[in-house]
């Protein structure tokens, strides 16, 4: 249900008058007007608080979470302009002690969580409280998770018809030649042309550091003083980004799976560094294949699962599987086990049954589902898209592109192209760009905050996770040792939610930066 927005007249001559004339010590300067705005929407959400009901239909989601609204300026700089309405879901702390429900746990506050992407709904993320990894916490906290600005149902933006954003099966050429560069180069100059013809100029306004600012207004409308926050992959640098904005507001604030927030790495060359890392991930799940000769009979060395997997791409070329599945999809499939090993023994027997003359596995994981929304999945894109094209320059010159990209799929041809093709709108963007902040925090300026990461964690590289350390003073990273999982917090490996449970339940963390064992490498499926 739409959250109540209106105030009393006196109260609304008092939040113009402060964004009209800012008091003093309040900030000047670059980002002054948006700091008065992001202070004036605050006071307005704190008014309105939220009024949660049923959640969206849209979202299929239970009755047990709840959905409100928050108002926010499209432009801080000018909070009484237009604004747009973020969802927000929320499930209540149980209170129950999951040791001893006859034990009432008293309530934290809200913990919310953004899931990364960006382009990534966390509206879901509620439900993690029927985990058992999670009672604890959700006994102590409320659960909340949002919809970020352009993610749908909050004021979703979209650069194409969502009917011709589902392609068919495509080639997924590691060495493109000339032609296919071009063509895709095309792809992505219309793309980007769609994007700012479909938004308008509203579109400048998708970007992280409203992301951050949205953050801060949707703490304020929930009631909290200050802020506990788990942010995961893309989450964690949308968080270091309040740390810097807003240090007195943090209560507590969890890292998980570090972005690394150095300005002359956002976003190009964190990309650069991702499709290296994905290289030595890939390599790692088809050690783990090959371990396994006896169960898929892909070889019992790497070179030679990766011979399997070129054979399928080039049969896949030839002959699309179930008339959907190409290389692409393939690539795909695979990227996604790069991601999270726990799909390690399903593609691999995907693969298997493939050259084996079954391909309906790998139609079954790869191919295009029903109950996938084209229109949820090219909204997804268009925000990922606008706030990595927005947040920061990009190579406007796609000879800058060709030049560093063939230069890494030589050593890493795995993800390294179709990673391009992902930003590659960047080059051609339309929307001014804005200066990433350079995060820094002293001593005393933000309360101690807990890292998480893995050690082989491909998405973000683990560089991104010690970087940020060195960032925020008083923070500590534990790290999960010879894995390579995107998001450890909440899953299998016990020592890391020992370590997640005592910041966010006690407030305590390790003395200093520590690991935990690995978790136990994926059982092969028979």
């Amino acid at each position: 249900m739409r959250a109540a927005a209106l105030h009393c007249a006196a109260g609304s001559l008092l939040l113009t008058t402060l964004a009209a004339a800012p008091a003093a010590g309040t900030p000047a300067g670059p980002g002054a007007a948006e700091a008065r705005g992001a202070a004036v929407a605050a006071r307005r959400a704190a008014a309105a608080g939220i009024e949660f009901g049923r959640c969206p239909k849209a979202e299929d989601l239970p009755a047990t979470v709840r959905c409100g609204t928050v108002t926010v300026p499209l432009d801080y700089a000018h909070p009484d302009g237009k604004r747009i309405e973020l969802t927000v879901s929320r499930v209540r702390a149980t209170h129950k002690d999951p040791d001893d429900d006859r034990r009432e746990v008293p309530r934290q506050g809200a913990l919310l969580h953004n899931p990364g992407g960006p382009g990534a709904s966390g509206l879901y993320f509620p439900l993690v409280g029927m985990v058992p990894e999670w009672k604890r916490i959700a006994a102590a906290y409320d659960l909340v998770g949002y919809a970020p600005r352009g993610v749908a149902p909050s004021a979703p933006l979209s650069c194409q018809d969502p009917g011709d954003f589902i392609e068919g099966p495509r080639p997924a050429p590691t060495h493109p030649t000339d032609a296919y560069k071009k063509q895709r180069a095309a792809e992505a100059e219309a793309y980007a042309r769609g994007c700012a013809d479909r938004a308008g100029d509203a579109l400048r306004h998708y970007h992280s550091l409203n992301n951050a600012r949205d953050l801060e207004v949707v703490r304020a409308a929930l009631g909290e003083e200050r802020l506990t926050f788990m942010g995961a992959s893309y989450g964690t640098y949308l968080g270091a980004l309040y740390a810097e904005l807003f240090p007195s507001r943090v209560r507590r604030m969890v890292f998980d799976s570090v972005v690394n927030p150095d300005p002359e790495r956002v976003w190009y060359r964190n990309n650069l560094d991702q499709s290296e890392a994905f290289e030595d991930r890939w390599t790692d799940f088809k050690k783990w294949i090959a371990g396994h000769d006896a169960v898929y009979g892909l070889g019992d060395t790497p070179q030679e699962v990766q011979k399997g997997y070129e054979e399928a791409s080039a049969r896949l070329a030839a002959e699309p599987a179930g008339g959907t599945v190409g290389p692409a999809q393939l690539q795909g499939a695979m990227l996604k086990a790069a991601y999270y090993d726990d799909y390690w023994p399903y593609r691999a027997e995907a693969l298997s049954a493939y050259l084996k003359g079954d391909p309906q596995p790998l139609i079954d994981q790869a191919g295009t589902h029903p109950e996938e929304s084209a229109a949820e999945s090219e909204n997804s894109s268009a925000a990922y898209t606008a706030v990595e094209c927005n947040d920061a320059p990009w190579p406007a010159d796609f000879g800058v592109w060709d030049r560093d990209n063939a230069r890494l799929a030589r050593r890493a041809p795995f993800e390294t192209w179709d990673n391009v093709w992902t930003n590659l709108p960047c080059a051609y963007w339309r929307a001014p760009r804005q200066d990433p902040l350079d995060v820094r925090t002293g001593p005393g300026e933000l309360p101690p905050t807990l890292l998480l990461a893995a050690e082989r964690d491909a998405a973000t590289p683990y560089e991104g996770a010690l970087e940020l350390r060195r960032r925020l003073s008083g923070s500590v990273l534990v790290t999960e040792r010879d894995t390579g999982t995107h998001g450890i917090g909440g899953g299998p490996n016990t020592c890391v939610n020992g370590h997640l449970e005592a910041y966010l339940l006690r407030g305590r963390l390790p003395a200093r930066d520590t690991s935990c064992a690995p978790r136990p490498a994926p059982e092969p499926r028979a």
